[in-house]
């Protein structure tokens, strides 16, 4: 997933970062607070997302695009990037990993618009 992130004074930013979601309204990842994209979204909290397999020939993919309000949240809320993580074979996050005074923080994006790219390359609104 690409993160679009502005700062205070609108200077854009984007970033990758790998994401988990069990409801494609919420998405969640791992970041440090002191990341660029981390300090935007502190300052800025509107973002936008895209959510594409860049391996797929062009014209044969289809691509996700939201905006979003992000914010980072508290450790109580890993469970949906631990199940998803351990889902797919990686390391289970935890709460002490994302909890003062380790590195990293847990985030969450909440979708308020989704749109898919139709077959004539226009992007059709989704239900959120």
């Amino acid at each position: 997933m690409v993160l679009a992130t502005a700062d205070a004074a609108g200077r854009p930013w984007s970033t990758p970062v790998w994401f988990a979601t069990e409801d494609h309204r919420r998405f969640y990842w791992v970041s440090k607070p002191g990341a660029r994209h981390s300090r935007n979204v502190a300052e800025r909290p509107e973002i936008g997302i895209a959510i594409f397999d860049s391996t797929v020939t062009p014209g044969d993919a289809q691509a996700l695009y939201m905006a979003a309000t992000a914010e980072q949240v508290g450790a109580d809320e890993i469970g949906v990037f631990a199940r998803v993580s351990a889902k797919q074979g990686l390391s289970v996050w935890t709460a002490a990993e994302v909890t003062d005074p380790a590195r990293h923080r847990l985030y969450r994006a909440t979708a308020t618009e989704h749109y898919l790219l139709d077959p004539h390359d226009e992007r059709v609104p989704q239900a959120v």
